[in-house]
Parts: structure tokens; sequence; C-alpha cells
């Protein structure tokens, strides 16, 4: 899934993703693999110092791979891209939410997880005509 958030939803311009929940599940976090990746990029800031993370756009792969990691840590945060066609919540409850200021911008999102049946994937019902 983040490979496909990060490929998809970026339209290959930069994008933020920025954390906004963490410590909430400690059991679960793995603050040594998160700081080993964010030192490889020469940031020694804490999250709390830094919580937002700017990726250019090549950094697709960069993106995904910060991404897996505060899901997997419990992490809650957005996805906010440049391009703003869609845009998404994801929460330390295991779910994302998708959004967009236009409906139509939301049709490759459903087309893609269309086929997957879970509650952990919300997107707005499609608009009905007026």
């Amino acid at each position: 899934m983040t490979h496909w958030i990060a490929n998809s939803l970026t339209y290959r311009m930069p994008t933020l993703l920025w954390i906004t929940e963490w410590s909430i599940w400690p059991s679960s976090e793995n603050w040594h693999l998160y700081y080993t990746l964010r030192q490889n990029y020469g940031d020694l800031r804490l999250l709390h110092e830094a919580p937002g993370h700017l990726f250019l756009e090549h950094e697709s792969e960069d993106l995904a791979s910060f991404l897996q990691i505060a899901m997997l840590n419990g992490w809650g945060g957005y996805i906010l891209t440049q391009a703003d066609y869609v845009n998404a919540f994801f929460s330390h409850d295991e779910f994302i939410d998708f959004f967009a200021k236009l409906d139509d911008n939301l049709q490759e999102v459903r087309k893609e997880l269309g086929s997957i049946r879970s509650d952990r994937f919300r997107v707005p019902p499609a608009a009905r005509p007026q």
C-alpha cells in the first residue's frame, strides 16, 4: 500500500509526510529503525522537533519507506501532495482516509481499492449527480 500511495498519489511532485500522532502504542514503536533511516538523510532532529518530512518528486521510494515505518510504528499523520489531487490521513487505529477537493479525483483510489474488502481504507462514496 505504501508504494502505491507514494507512486500514484504524488504525480511525481513534492509530497509532505506529516506525522501528527506517535507514542500511542509504545510497544509497537521501533524508534531505532526510524532514527536510523532519518539519520541516513543527515537529519539528526527528533520527531517532535521536526514531524514533517518533505519528499521531492524523485524520492517516491523514500516516501514509501518512511510511510511504511510510520504505519508499522502505529503512528498517524497526513500525506499532503503538492499536486493536491488526492491526499490522505493515516491513523494509529490502522485505517487510511483519502480525501480530495473534487470527487472525480478519487476515482483512481476507488478503482485501486475497490477489490480490497476492508474497512481500513476509507474513500468517500462517489457524489450523486445533481
